[in-house]
């Protein structure tokens, strides 16, 4: 059993200030769009997140990650993963996207629950394959599992998503010794496969060009990014001021969300923007750390698999926010508004953070 009380403080208080910080900044961000009806639901909402995504991250640091890696488990949470990734693509569209299923007035995200199932399958299968790294015996299994995973994400559709699961199966392997050959021909398969997802769906086409030159369509599919820059080049360097944003003001579309980022850089400034890319450094290095120091391959590649795809998830929508790449509808981990994504992101801080326990 794991040790009470040995978990990774520094771990622990990054992620709490990240959740703190969060809340602050989905109640600036959300003021203008809340303000109709008086009480500001978004903030409400997501501090019950919060309850429910402590007492998970709770339960699952005095839970011994162990317990994962039992088959039964495993293929339990993949199936269960699976089926909700399949319902959703029945369910109702909300923005034009079928990503959320509503039961009793609580909305699900299938497509975080698959970043709980994803990882410890991962994991669990280079622990059992560690010396067959580069064969067929566990390529073909994690790649068919991610692939499956990210296309019924991709279905919905949420590209940015799908793009996050297969990146956190590549880091995975990776770090556990995929070799270079195997990197490179991904890469060469990728390059016209991203051609083909991107030009056959019209509005990924138009999200494409609009990266490429955002001032071309300053009121069409380059508004969002334009505004995004807006606000963080009007943050300058120490910001406007905790809830000065001018952005927020129905300039840029969810500045509760999606661009989270350029609203913590418009009020706070530069010196704001790098405290959060800080806190992740942070994230990182004791996510890391956790794995590191664990006393099995499994623990080691279930603490760097929740590590990776925090911050890969992070430095995507932090990308979006500055425009380094396509608009896509991807929340900050702990910061961005998004009941289900909170849970699952303290969810999965709970894993390391048991992890780190055995350290």
């Amino acid at each position: 059993m794991a040790k009470k009380l040995a978990f990774d403080r520094v771990l622990f208080t990054t992620v709490a200030i990240l959740i703190g910080f969060g809340l602050v900044m989905v109640y600036s961000a959300s003021a203008a769009l809340a303000r109709p009806e008086g009480l500001n639901q978004f903030l409400v909402r997501q501090a019950v997140a919060v309850v429910v995504g402590g007492l998970a991250m709770l339960a699952v640091m005095h839970l011994d990650y162990r317990w994962l890696r039992r088959p039964a488990v495993i293929y339990t949470l993949l199936a269960g993963a699976g089926f909700l990734l399949v319902v959703v693509l029945f369910a109702p569209t909300l923005n034009n996207v079928r990503r959320w299923l509503f039961i009793g007035g609580v909305s699900l995200q299938p497509s975080e629950l698959a970043k709980l199932a994803l990882i410890p399958f991962l994991a669990y299968q280079i622990e059992k394959k560690q010396d067959r790294i580069n064969t067929g015996a566990l390529l073909v299994p994690c790649a068919a599992v991610a692939g499956v995973m990210a296309l019924l994400v991709m279905r919905e559709p949420d590209m940015g998503t799908a793009v996050l699961l297969a990146s956190t199966m590549v880091l995975m392997l990776f770090i556990a010794g995929l070799s270079w050959r195997w990197i490179a021909a991904g890469g060469l398969l990728t390059v016209p496969l991203a051609w083909l997802l991107v030009f056959s769906a019209p509005y990924r086409r138009e999200r494409f060009f609009a990266f490429m030159a955002p001032e071309k369509d300053p009121l069409g599919a380059g508004f969002q990014a334009l505004q995004s820059l807006i606000a963080v080049g009007s943050g300058g360097f120490a910001g406007l001021g905790p809830g000065q944003s001018m952005q927020k003001l129905y300039f840029l579309p969810y500045p509760h969300t999606d661009f989270v980022f350029a609203i913590v850089a418009e009020e706070l400034g530069m010196l704001g923007a790098i405290a959060v890319v800080g806190l992740f450094a942070v994230l990182l290095w004791r996510g890391v750390r956790a794995g590191l120091n664990a006393p099995d391959v499994f623990g080691r590649y279930l603490a760097f698999g929740f590590t990776g795809i925090l911050v890969l998830q992070a430095l995507l929508n932090i990308s979006v926010a500055i425009a380094l790449c396509p608009t896509k509808g991807i929340p900050l981990p702990f910061v961005s508004y998004g009941g289900c994504s909170l849970v699952v992101s303290m969810a999965a801080s709970g894993v390391l953070l048991n992890v780190s326990q055995h350290g």
